[in-house]
């Protein structure tokens, strides 16, 4: 039997070690250790990173400043509800909240509003810098919170001591992931403490968000250069009264203006007094203008400053109300959703504030959305009442073109000084830029800041003919007066019935919003607040003449006259940013409410519930995701009406694919919903629509889509009208420029989704990322990758009562958001649910950085505890704040 030896066994002349393989081998085996040791070692300093900010959520945590033991729990969103003995206690502990989840915002905020940005992120920034600093926010701020009375000062007083007890412990990478990169662009940085007036400049920048038409004044201004005021008025249609309601509906040459003031609780509360902004004669103003001004053909101004300047019709909002009788419970049901820009954390963090007990030394229970840096509840409930915000939509800003001579500005044949005053912006890694702001008496000069604003001042829409000097742009807007919108929120917060409730809305000066209301006793109601100016000779549809004293603000609309009602006969009110109020309402508000067609939509369905009734929780938070898009109806027309074989000569795609796409289009039931492969096609014919309808020699604006409906409706009735060309072709006509925007729309999803119309899907057209608002746009993909989160499906668009809105021209990913959705019921409060768009924390890769995403993506709300009962079931973690020992 032979015997087999392994190969392995089998002894070799050169088998014996070998002295240097040896070695070699030894270290490369060093090499491998060592370097599986750093990479663990890094991913533990990254993970390290990553968690070391995360807030503590359980145990306990001295602070000193507190007067006595604080509870905070944390529901499965991460949602605190405090609970504390003293009103004092209560607001420090909440800024104490708000600065372990959302500090890098609330700091990033108030470089915003103080317009210091330079400060974090160097020269990039100046030009911003420049712009709100011109502006004055942070001025106004400051004098808002020396007038506060000292019971609400000291409120925002208690809030800053709690956000600065927690930056007491803790700083750089520990307080946020972004200080950590912000450290390898600016070392050193160091975080100042908060103070009131931090918080308080938040107001100026929500303001500046809502402030609704200055955008439309602006473009009107600019193509008034080129068009026609014909084709002008073609592009801002008038709103369709007859068609879309009204909020308040109501005869206004009758007995309009006195129902107003019968409205049971009618609050005595007096009109802000109304102060000329005049320029000192003392004033040293300098002779030129500012030093070394944005360069209006620089196109970084202009992208640095878009996002800044940038509204369009996706920021507004919904919200309604519908009485007790039309519901399943017999108790009112209140539904509220603020559209605003998409943001990563959410603009909205949501708490609750219980005094326990509640007594007159601490009466606080109040529970809602709140934004980080600012103490209170902005929109939500207490035990007694609720509240929705939409944008009122009226005009609160206005251009005017000013004749300057040197350091004096013409007002009625006479020149008056221009008030001047020096700014300086710290530069990251830079020297200091110092440079002028200047005067009128209408507000800060703004030409020579952004592209759009100084192209006005050099051709204007009205001229000063003979008198000396040049144009400039100066800004009247209500924001930059002193008002008491910081003093309001804790008037809403207290407000037990309608009468208290109208007391707050009349402190609420800025930004100008619609109010709505449901108590526990049944009722219903709605108050328009707010400073509204009165108008002298113009209407602020175009900047008008500064040296007319004519055209001057008069004065502010008494509350007591402002549109209010209390449960209205219908038993629904709804807003969504249409008119408040007919052409017969005695004063001037706006030419530019939002078309309508959301109001209008959300009243259809709720006519449709009440008939069908009775009105449910559950068909509220339904109706909020509405998806009908207003256009559907005339483009199904305008295209069935077509020869398919002229869309098939204008598209490259194969005749198959065009006539599925046309198909697609004719059974759609109009609905933008995400898995829609018909809304994809409608919505991307409706770029292609416009941008012919559009084209020409003058680049006209498609920001707004609710006024490109009704203008387009408008134009179907006109085969030859002259707006439908597509320049590029020299095609002419109606059916001719649709048949080519057809078949264009066919080649461009072909491009982007496949030749398979089947395949085409809305939702995967139109998601959204989740970009954080520092970073998230660095440029720099590893750091983007860091923060940036999606892209998330979704369904919705412009005009749909779910408004996620796009950008004609700039692709189809949704910008605009509702940035939460409530249903509030108080018949019984934890029958409430809500959602946002993010969720709680501000830290990425925190469990609730984005965990609520999915949930608004779909429109799916969760419970909102606030008894109690519901919020101890509901806790999952439990921190106790106590006084620190001295």
């Amino acid at each position: 039997m032979t015997q087999t030896t392994p190969i392995a066994a089998a002894p070799r002349a050169d088998s014996r070690p070998h002295p240097g393989r040896s070695r070699v081998g030894r270290a490369l085996t060093w090499v491998l250790a060592v370097i599986v040791a750093l990479a663990l070692g890094l991913s533990a300093v990254i993970a390290w990173s990553f968690v070391r900010p995360f807030p503590q959520t359980r145990g306990e945590i001295p602070a000193a400043g507190l007067e006595a033991a604080v509870l905070v729990q944390r529901d499965a969103q991460g949602v605190p509800t405090i609970t504390a003995e003293t009103s004092h206690d209560l607001f420090f502990a909440q800024g104490f909240t708000h600065a372990g989840d959302r500090f890098w915002e609330m700091d990033f905020r108030r470089h915003l509003t103080s317009a210091r940005l330079s400060e974090l992120f160097g020269e990039s920034q100046v030009d911003t810098d420049k712009f709100l600093r011109t502006l004055g926010w942070r001025q106004v701020a400051e004098a808002e919170v020396a007038a506060l009375p000292p019971e609400t000062l000291a409120f925002y007083q208690a809030y800053a001591d709690g956000v600065n007890a927690y930056l007491a412990d803790r700083s750089g990478g520990g307080l946020s992931l972004e200080y950590t990169v912000l450290g390898l662009q600016n070392p050193g940085y160091e975080p100042e403490p908060w103070t009131p007036a931090d918080s308080v400049a938040w107001f100026k920048a929500m303001a500046w968000d809502l402030r609704t038409n200055i955008e439309d004044e602006t473009d009107r201004a600019i193509l008034a250069q080129t068009l026609p005021l014909e084709q002008l008025e073609e592009l801002y249609p008038e709103y369709p009264f007859d068609e879309h309601p009204v909020v308040v509906d109501r005869d206004w040459n009758g007995d309009g203006m006195s129902a107003n003031r019968d409205v049971e609780g009618t609050t005595t509360a007096d009109t802000v007094a109304f102060t000329t902004a005049s320029a000192s004669e003392t004033s040293a103003a300098a002779t030129e203008h500012p030093a070394d001004p944005a360069d209006p053909a620089d196109p970084a101004v202009s992208e640095r400053l878009s996002r800044l300047l940038a509204t369009g019709e996706g920021v507004g909002s919904n919200s309604w109300v519908v009485s007790g009788e039309h519901t399943a419970s017999g108790m009112p049901l209140l539904a509220d959703d603020p559209h605003l820009g998409a943001e990563l954390p959410s603009v909205w963090n949501q708490q609750q504030l219980r005094c326990a007990p509640v007594s007159d030394a601490c009466p606080f229970d109040v529970a809602g959305f709140s934004f980080s840096g600012v103490p209170g509840i902005a929109i939500g409930h207490n035990q007694d009442i609720a509240w929705g915000f939409t944008n009122l939509s009226t005009d609160v800003a206005d251009l005017y073109v000013e004749r300057i001579d040197g350091d004096t500005s013409w007002r009625d044949g006479e020149r008056v000084p221009i008030e001047s005053r020096e700014e300086t912006l710290a530069v990251a890694g830079s020297d200091d830029v110092t440079f002028e702001v200047r005067e009128t008496v209408h507000g800060p000069i703004v030409s020579g800041l952004t592209p759009d604003f100084t192209s006005i001042a050099e051709d204007p829409p009205v001229d000063a003919g003979a008198l000396p000097g040049e144009h400039a742009l100066s800004l009247r807007w209500t924001a930059l007066e002193p008002g008491r919108t910081a003093e309001a929120i804790f008037s809403l917060n207290l407000a037990s019935d309608f009468d208290e409730f109208r007391v707050a809305a009349s402190q609420f000066d800025v930004p100008a919003q619609s109010l709505i209301y449901a108590d526990t006793s049944g009722n219903i109601g709605y108050q328009a607040p707010g400073k509204l100016p009165i108008r002298g000779e113009g209407d602020g549809w175009l900047p008008q003449p500064g040296w007319d004293s004519a055209y001057d603000w008069q004065g502010y609309i008494p509350f007591a006259d402002l549109p209010t009602d209390l449960n209205p006969e219908s038993g629904v009110i709804v807003t969504a940013n249409h008119a408040i109020a007919s052409d017969d309402y005695p004063y001037f508000l706006t030419r530019d409410w939002n078309s309508g067609f959301r109001g209008d939509r959300i009243t259809e369905l709720l006519e449709e519930r009440i008939a069908a009734g009775p009105v449910t929780a559950d068909d509220m938070r339904e109706i909020q995701m509405d998806n009908r898009f207003p256009v559907a109806p005339a483009l199904q027309e305008a295209i069935g009406d077509l020869d398919a074989a002229e869309v098939r000569r204008a598209a490259d795609a194969d005749a198959g694919t065009v006539d599925a796409a046309l198909a697609l289009l004719d059974d759609w039931n109009g609905r933008n919903d995400a898995d829609s492969a018909a809304a994809a096609y409608a919505n991307v014919l409706w770029e292609r629509v416009t941008a012919l309808l559009l084209s020409g020699d003058t680049t006209i604006p498609r920001g707004d889509q609710s006024l490109l409906f009704l203008m387009f409706e408008e134009q179907l009735a006109d085969p030859e009208s002259t707006w439908w060309r597509d320049e590029d072709s020299g095609t002419t006509g109606r059916d001719a420029v649709l048949a080519v925007a057809a078949g264009q729309a066919v080649d461009e999803l072909v491009a982007l989704q496949g030749d398979d119309p089947a395949q085409w899907d809305w939702g995967d057209l139109h998601a959204i990322t989740l970009t954080h608002g520092t970073f998230g746009t660095s440029g720099i993909g590893l750091v983007e990758g860091l923060f940036n989160r999606g892209p998330i499906p979704v369904g919705g668009g412009d005009g749909v009562v779910n408004a996620t809105g796009w950008s004609l021209g700039d692709g189809y990913a949704t910008q605009t958001v509702p940035s939460f959705r409530t249903v509030m019921d108080p018949g019984d409060w934890d029958s409430s649910t809500w959602h946002h768009l993010t969720g709680a924390s501000g830290h990425a890769f925190h469990p609730h950085y984005t965990d609520q995403a999915e949930d608004w993506a779909v429109g799916r709300q969760v419970p909102w505890a606030y008894s109690p009962d519901a919020v101890n079931t509901a806790a999952q973690d439990a921190l106790r704040l106590v006084p620190a020992r001295e």
